[in-house]
């Protein structure tokens, strides 16, 4: 039986995920509206700091994506290499994305037991995530929490990946749709170096924000496993593997 991937989380639900995020390494505190929560994580990056802006809709949502891209505060790598026509170029500027100084976006699922899920396609914002970026600020959506690591991966599977692929679809014309090509799991981290913003609050209709934002200079191996589960779709464009390897907005 398919779960319903989109109920929201209870108040004691978010709490207890809160405390085992804590317990884990990642430092939780709760917030109540959608400005407080894009407020809380840009204030997590200095201004001028170059910023790596990963595909996410939940990004767009609480302004946040608008805030790094046109407050011209922030460096946005995204915005820049979206600018560039050369292919040689393209590539050199791939490699620095790959280390930014914060890295913004979002996750598949989180568990209650205080782990986090990230699927892909190309795997194009997983090195920044597990290890390149100095800083890395995930927003999430309390529908995303889940029990465990086996509903986390249902999750992608049953809800994640069947509106991507009608996602890319519509954008690219990509009827044979996306695929689970890679999966990050995210176990712990050393204090101080992760920190989490619960939003309670409904973002949208049928939408509440789970706001993760985490800090960190390099991940220990021992903290992600990435599973190789379908093989990705090569036929993409550049930009459009490098952009839309799977879009973590719901």
């Amino acid at each position: 039986m398919i779960m319903d991937w989109t109920k929201l989380a209870d108040d004691n639900t978010i709490e207890k995920t809160a405390e085992a995020l804590n317990k884990n390494g990642f430092e939780t505190i709760i917030v109540e509206t959608k400005e407080e929560a894009k407020n809380k994580a840009l204030e997590l990056i200095p201004k001028g700091s170059e910023v790596m802006e990963m595909t996410s809709m939940t990004l767009q949502d609480t302004g946040i994506l608008k805030a790094i891209e046109e407050s011209g505060e922030y460096n946005s790598l995204r915005k820049k290499q979206l600018a560039i026509n050369d292919e040689k170029e393209r590539r050199e500027f791939r490699k620095h994305n790959l280390g930014p100084q914060y890295a913004i976006g979002s996750v598949h699922a989180i568990t209650q037991d205080g782990k986090a899920l990230i699927a892909s396609g190309s795997g194009s914002q997983l090195p920044a995530y597990a290890f390149g970026a100095d800083n890395v600020i995930w927003v999430v959506s309390t529908q995303k929490i889940v029990k465990n690591l086996d509903d986390g991966i249902k999750r992608i599977y049953e809800h994640s990946l069947p509106l991507e692929s009608e996602r890319i679809n519509k954008l690219y014309n990509m009827t044979s749709g996306s695929s689970v090509s890679k999966i990050l799991i995210y176990n712990k981290e050393r204090a101080g170096r992760i920190k989490i913003r619960i939003l309670k609050r409904k973002n949208r209709p049928n939408q509440a924000s789970f706001i993760a934002a985490l800090t960190f200079a390099s991940t220990p191996a021992s903290t992600f496993f990435i599973s190789l589960c379908t093989f990705c779709r090569w036929s993409f464009t550049f930009l459009t593997s490098e952009f839309s390897s799977f879009a973590v907005s719901v």
